[in-house]
């Protein structure tokens, strides 16, 4: 239920310290003064694929033996989804699809290694990425296997194999481990969240490292193998626009897919992964179907969490209630997906769940150049409503684009029959859409003449080319583009490993500012993006330093970890692949957001970090927003004990997260520190 009153406070203790100087910041000081780390363009990495002769993807089974295992969450602990493929996919010009129904899904499992005293059965698929063009190759998929087991106990150890028995095509046993009931004091103990991953020699280092820090769940928020960055005959580049600008549709190398989930299996057979998709599993085929590999390959717990899409889904991890979005499909308040989100938000009981963390591909607060304000339109859209529901923490990853459609280019035409028909499809799609982009050129033209700016002349057919924008960034609270005790830490993981290399450049870097025409949801639809009309940049369309919201950026490869402690502390920590494998990039404790209503409590519980994080001083300030307070006499300071709780009572304004009420209340305050 979305509160009626909330308190808006932002905490600065300051207090005796024990251990002098502040090891590991928390949000409770916050908001912090900006900080990008200056590139070292020499700890880029190896941004190069591995090759198919590489070992670790080659096809190590034979005949319809398992390959490319592995293990997903349901909505609830008591349940997990077990996938394999089993036979050869097929790429070439006269293709024959595997037939699902010759090979079984069977699972066997159980808390023994030996026996394996329980079985379940699935379904499987084979999914199809069809050109109709001359000279491009066809692909068809291994027998994609998902099965569903259920009724399991939480935090408990499982072994299984899969396969089908009567053709005893088994995997060897694996092993996973169950997610704990939800409840406030029950939490997987580590969360790895990576992001735009691919499979290059950078991406085996962000793996081997993720694996050392022995996560429980990955968390991949989006564009997971890069197949698109290929022609369907293994031709690659870093940038396929620049490359191959001529081909009539944006291939795809699907190989490249099974290649990612070999070299994969040999962690998520064993901890679960959630992926939810990227612009880059877009991959546009025959019949203009799309995210046919996405979809097909991964299981979701869609219908369990009452999702009727793969894009979008939620479950619970522990006392975590994890909400995924899609960037690339409708999200406006009619659509379905932004109906099932009311829905989904309104049952989450924060008594079960007290973490909210939200995650979707592209986004929202990037103050890098590349896709800078590109999906404004989704956060006009959703903002208010994760907003209001007290949404804690957001994962996001970066998106490239590729504009193959944005222009009409002298592309080789196909004739005769279907071929020539979906070619005319595409070209009108094509001309549609630059249609569409030259009133909204006019419209915002008009715009910059009353803004006394000079508006572009013509609508450039190259401005939607190649972009890449990978880097790691956090944010302060915010919402709207404001400081805000109340919103969302923004974290974006945007640098897996993938080809693309790094993004480099700022937007409030000087004359590096996008032009606003250069910022369309390309893949949506819609114009959002406008001039600041408030703060800093008012009346600019970029900040003209790193912008107040934007806390800690760097461009550099790495992975990042999801520690929650309790209800009221989570710690994450970020780790560069050019460091060793224990050294931290960016870490902070990140305090749960005061999202209470008045009419349910008279306590407020605020926790601390550990001592040793805390500054000498004998008196303790109240900032409260809209008006600071300070306690006054000012209290003893705390206790040595770590469990120690300290009460005094202060007054405090509250108001609605609508900014639209406000009144005083008295209420006491509980001071205690975090476990360490």
């Amino acid at each position: 239920m979305p509160c009626i009153y909330v308190i808006a406070i932002a905490v600065f203790i300051i207090f005796n310290a024990v251990d002098g100087e502040i090891k590991i910041p928390s949000t409770l000081d916050g908001p912090f003064k900006p900080v990008t780390v200056p590139l070292d363009d020499s700890l880029r990495g190896k941004a190069v694929d591995l090759p198919d002769s590489d070992p670790r993807v080659e096809r190590s089974v034979k005949g319809f033996e398992p390959e490319q295992i592995s293990v997903s969450l349901s909505a609830e602990y008591h349940s997990v989804w077990i996938s394999w493929i089993t036979g050869e996919f097929q790429i070439g010009y006269n293709i024959i699809p595997l037939d699902p129904k010759t090979v079984a899904s069977v699972v066997r499992y159980g808390q023994l290694r030996f026996p394996l005293a329980h079985e379940a059965t699935g379904y499987s698929l084979v999914y199809n990425q069809l050109y109709p063009f001359q000279g491009l190759q066809n692909y068809t998929s291994g027998i994609i296997h998902h099965v569903r087991l259920t009724g399991l106990n939480p935090r408990t150890l499982y072994y299984y194999r899969c396969g089908d028995p009567s053709m005893r095509a088994w995997s060897k046993i694996y092993s996973f481990k169950t997610m704990p009931v939800s409840g406030p004091r029950s939490y997987p103990n580590r969360i790895a969240v990576v992001g735009d991953l691919g499979l290059t020699y950078n991406t085996t280092t962000t793996i081997s490292h993720l694996i050392s820090n022995k996560p429980d769940l990955v968390l991949l928020v989006g564009d997971v193998t890069y197949a698109n960055l290929y022609l369907t005959n293994g031709t690659g580049s870093d940038c396929y626009s620049c490359s191959f600008p001529q081909t009539p549709i944006h291939e795809t190398y699907q190989p490249r897919w099974d290649y990612w989930g070999r070299f994969m299996q040999n962690l998520v057979s064993k901890v679960p992964i959630m992926v939810v998709e990227g612009n880059h599993e877009i991959e546009e085929q025959a019949g203009r179907q799309t995210f046919a590999a996405y979809s097909s390959r991964f299981a979701f717990p869609s219908e369990e969490s009452g999702s009727s899409s793969t894009f979008y889904y939620s479950f619970n991890a522990g006392g975590i209630h994890f909400i995924m979005l899609g960037a690339y499909i409708a999200y406006n308040k009619s659509g379905d997906q932004y109906k099932w989100l009311e829905r989904d938000l309104a049952n989450v009981d924060r008594s079960k769940t007290p973490w909210l963390v939200a995650a979707w591909h592209p986004p929202w607060f990037s103050s890098y150049k590349a896709h800078y304000r590109e999906v404004e339109c989704m956060r006009v859209a959703m903002e208010e409503l994760l907003y209001s529901h007290g949404v804690d923490i957001v994962f996001n990853g970066h998106e490239q684009f590729d504009n193959v459609h944005g222009c009409l280019h002298d592309k080789p035409r196909p004739s005769g029959g279907q071929t020539a028909l979906l070619w005319q499809q595409l070209e009108l799609h094509t001309l549609v859409s630059v249609v569409i982009n030259q009133i909204l050129g006019v419209l915002l033209a008009a715009q910059h003449l009353r803004n006394g700016m000079k508006p572009t002349r013509e609508i450039n057919c190259n401005r939607f080319n190649h972009k890449e924008v990978h880097a790691y960034e956090r944010s302060n609270r915010v919402y709207n583009y404001n400081l805000d005790p109340c919103g969302p830490v923004y974290i974006m993981v945007g640098d897996g490993g993938n080809r693309e290399k790094m993004a480099i450049e700022h937007a409030d870097d000087p004359g590096k500012c996008p032009e606003p025409l250069t910022t369309p949801d390309e893949y949506m639809g819609g114009f959002c993006a406008t001039n600041f009309t408030s703060g800093p940049a008012a009346g600019k369309f970029c900040w003209d330093r790193q912008p107040e919201y934007s806390a800690f950026r760097e461009s550099s490869f790495g992975h990042g970890i999801l520690e929650v402690k309790n209800e009221t502390w989570a710690l994450w920590t970020w780790y560069r692949n050019q460091d060793s494998k224990s050294k931290v990039g960016d870490q902070i404790y990140i305090h749960l957001g005061l999202d209470l209503s008045l009419s349910r409590f008279l306590t407020l519980k605020i926790s601390l970090p550990t001592q040793s994080h805390l500054r000498s001083s004998r008196s303790l300030t109240l900032i409260v927003s809209p008006q600071q307070l300070a306690i006054s006499p000012p209290p003893q300071p705390l206790a040595r004990d770590p469990t120690a709780a300290h009460a005094y009572d202060l007054a405090v304004t509250s108001r609605s997260r609508s900014h639209r009420h406000r009144s005083w209340s008295h209420l006491r305050l509980n001071l205690s520190h975090p476990p360490t």
